[in-house]
């Protein structure tokens, strides 16, 4: 029996264990906080993507739509809440028709239900939207994704699940891997790298040099006081131009609407506030030339996103464009996540995931968003580089 170490208890490292042990695998899982899942899975919008989004054939399109399927049938076999109520992806003016356009292609070639509606037809589903059109996507879902994890776990048992146990140490020999930890040295026949935020180090930590550095960008939410003004999700057409996808408003399973996120650089790989400051983080990101690059290409961008991060009133007026009944004073600040997003010297945002391998190694370097839709078919890919 072949034994693994898995370094990342989220719900990639944690689907990845999974799928390791149904092949007969040995696995062990270090996660260094005190509870599965608390970091990126526990702190997001808890979508089950579609894949519309994604670049035809690339490992996000193919194992979004794949990873859509598989979670929701993965959470009606284990009992965790999921319902797939759709979703409107709205132009809200003329000049934004040709790509929404664009983007129903991209959802036909990529296999993802969705059809272009009138403005009359999208009120249908949301009476509160302002919009020209709509692509209204049938198979987007909510989900509980901490209760996925949970669910994972109790999946692995028998084989060795670690908290508290951050890899400190890595060393390849001719035999085995070993990770020590402070609890003393994991020896295993291979390790598989989903530490998220922490991928790129722990890959440097192995002895490998990734090209990619994680920068982390905190994504801000609020809370809507008057929850009747949306009935599922409502989101902006995208602009190519820019690295996200911009603020939409999402009903959550507890009947809560949950409004953003904008996109801020982090100043700690676990920054949610503006307060949490690493110096050690913001001075990886000083070092590393893609960052300064990024900022230049997107300054005006990076600019509106701090004055609508520091401006309930931004905030609100961006959420407006979309549903016009929306004022400042329903907003309530919630928690907000961290993005892991990978980026290159050149500045530019790896727009894939990104998984690497070495000598009994499997790095995945680079996995934000849609990775929890796609985590179980992420799993699959790991165990199969493995063989």
């Amino acid at each position: 029996m072949r034994s693994v170490v898995v370094i990342g208890g989220g719900i990639v490292g944690l689907a990845v264990a999974a799928e390791l042990a149904a092949r007969g695998d040995r696995v062990t899982v270090l996660e260094k906080e005190g509870r599965w899942g608390a970091h990126q899975t526990g702190h997001n919008s808890n979508v089950v993507h579609a894949g519309l989004y994604y670049r035809p054939g690339s490992l996000k399109a193919r194992m979004s739509v794949a990873g859509n399927a598989s979670m929701i049938a993965f959470a009606r076999e284990h009992g965790v809440p999921v319902e797939v109520c759709g979703k409107l992806v709205v132009a809200t003016s003329d000049d934004e028709l040709p790509r929404l356009h664009d983007l129903a292609a991209r959802a036909e070639a990529n296999g993802v239900p969705a059809k272009l509606i009138s403005a009359a037809e999208a009120l249908e589903h949301e009476p509160e939207v302002a919009c020209v059109a709509a692509l209204r996507v049938e198979s987007t879902g909510i989900i509980d994704y901490p209760a996925v994890c949970a669910a994972l776990v109790r999946s692995l048992d028998g084989h060795d699940l670690r908290l508290h146990s951050p890899a400190l140490a890595i060393r390849t020999t001719g035999a085995a891997v070993e990770v020590a930890t402070p609890q003393g040295v994991v020896r295993a026949d291979v390790l598989v790298n989903c530490a998220g935020l922490h991928s790129d180090r722990i890959a440097r930590l192995a002895g490998l040099s990734p090209a990619a550095r994680i920068v982390p960008f905190r994504g801000e939410y609020y809370e809507l006081r008057r929850t009747d003004l949306v009935r599922g999700l409502i989101y902006p057409v995208p602009d190519p131009t820019l690295p996200f996808l911009g603020v939409h408003l999402t009903r959550m399973l507890d009947g809560s609407v949950h409004c953003g996120p904008n996109a801020v650089l982090a100043l700690r790989r676990e920054g949610y506030r503006w307060r949490d400051v690493s110096l050690t983080d913001v001075a990886d990101v000083a070092r590393f030339p893609g960052a300064w690059r990024l900022a230049r290409r997107y300054a005006r961008t990076g600019v509106e996103e701090v004055l609508r991060s520091v401006s309930r009133k931004r905030f609100a007026a961006s959420l407006a464009r979309l549903v016009p009944a929306v004022r400042e004073d329903d907003l309530v600040r919630a928690e907000s996540g961290v993005r892991a997003q990978a980026m290159l010297p050149d500045g530019s945002l790896v727009d894939d995931f990104l998984i690497e391998t070495a000598d009994r190694q499997v790095h995945v370097l680079n996995a934000p968003s849609p990775a929890a839709t796609g985590s179980l078919e992420i799993a699959k890919h790991v165990a199969d580089r493995l063989g």
